[in-house]
């Protein structure tokens, strides 16, 4: 077997990453939908999914250097609520599906609001 096929074989699932086959609980899905009210209605849903989409490959480092200084950002929020978005961060499927949520809302509250040109 030559050198090349036995490097290929070896690093083929060297940056492989396990999938979570488990399905975000209710309590997940809740903290999700309760960002992605937030950034709705602050009206950021364009820079939000702009910065989750190119940022989204790193979401893992993400929420590491969350789990890092959560000691500092427990100081002026919440413990529980960090240490569930650092954990949420760690799964690869979480960022679309605040994406989706994002652009879900902002759809709907698009739809109803007025028209500023009228």
């Amino acid at each position: 077997m030559s050198l090349k096929v036995r490097l290929t074989q070896a690093f083929k699932y060297a940056f492989a990453v396990k999938s979570n086959a488990t399905p975000l609980t209710a309590k997940d899905l809740a903290l999700l939908d309760h960002i992605a009210t937030k950034v709705v209605s602050r009206r950021m849903e364009t820079p939000m999914v702009l910065l989750l989409e190119s940022v989204g490959p790193m979401n893992f480092l993400g929420s590491q250097a969350l789990h890092a200084l959560s000691p500092l950002i427990n100081l002026v929020g919440h413990a529980e609520e960090t240490d569930r978005i650092a954990h949420l961060l760690e799964r690869r499927d979480s960022i679309q599906k605040l994406i989706t949520l994002i652009e879900f809302k902002a759809g709907k509250t698009l739809s109803t609001s007025p028209r500023r040109d009228e």
